[in-house]
């Protein structure tokens, strides 16, 4: 699979990553809800540190996620094109690509967000304020907006620890990127033997 094709995959998702939350961002204010289904519901939260909304804490945290976030895009951007390079396997390159576009998708909101748009607390946010951007570069917080509660209610009580606590399946909220991200990480795990063929073949002699 050539570069060029797998740029398309990154630029097209990217493209849907950054409309979805463009969109969102200056049509809702944060925790606005549409109920799609039961089970799947449009909700505005911003992430404002790493999966699952954990932080790092300090003044600085925030900074050094983000510079973090942008060494790991050079290092996958890396693997991606040293891939290409050795013919590695379509699937292995798709990956690549896939958990590349969400990165990228996330880096854009944790950089440039907090400068390009004002807050969304109880109000729309709007884009290129004049008062300035609720942050400062590399100060953004990262759009989340999907979410499926499959299940809710109380759990039963002879469960330990949790019986009789009322439990949300599936609770995190997320976006296009952080799915792509999970798409690619998966197809990875599943497909690993045709992912990586040499290794499998090279293991399997010694």
């Amino acid at each position: 699979m050539s570069l060029k094709k797998a740029g398309i995959i990154i630029i097209l998702i990217l493209i849907v990553d950054q409309v979805s939350k463009f969109y969102i961002k200056t049509n809702f204010a944060l925790g606005d809800e549409i109920r799609v289904f039961d089970w799947f519901r449009i909700l505005f939260v911003e992430n404002e540190g790493m999966a699952w909304g954990a932080k790092i804490p300090g003044s600085y945290g925030k900074l050094a996620l983000t510079l973090f976030r942008l060494a790991a895009i050079v290092g996958i951007g890396y693997w991606l094109w040293d891939s290409v390079r050795k013919k590695g396997s379509r699937i292995l390159i798709i990956s690549i690509a896939l958990i590349f576009a969400g990165a990228m998708g996330n880096i854009i909101d944790s950089v440039f967000y907090g400068i390009i748009f004002d807050d969304s607390y109880g109000n729309v946010a709007s884009f290129l304020p004049e008062s300035g951007g609720y942050g400062t570069l590399f100060h953004g917080k990262v759009v989340d907006m999907l979410y499926f509660p499959l299940w809710q209610g109380y759990l039963p009580g002879w469960i330990p620890f949790w019986g009789g606590n009322y439990f949300t399946f599936f609770e995190p909220v997320f976006n296009i990127a952080d799915s792509s991200i999970s798409i690619g990480v998966a197809l990875l795990l599943i497909f690993n033997k045709k992912a990586f063929p040499a290794e499998e073949e090279t293991s399997e002699k010694n």
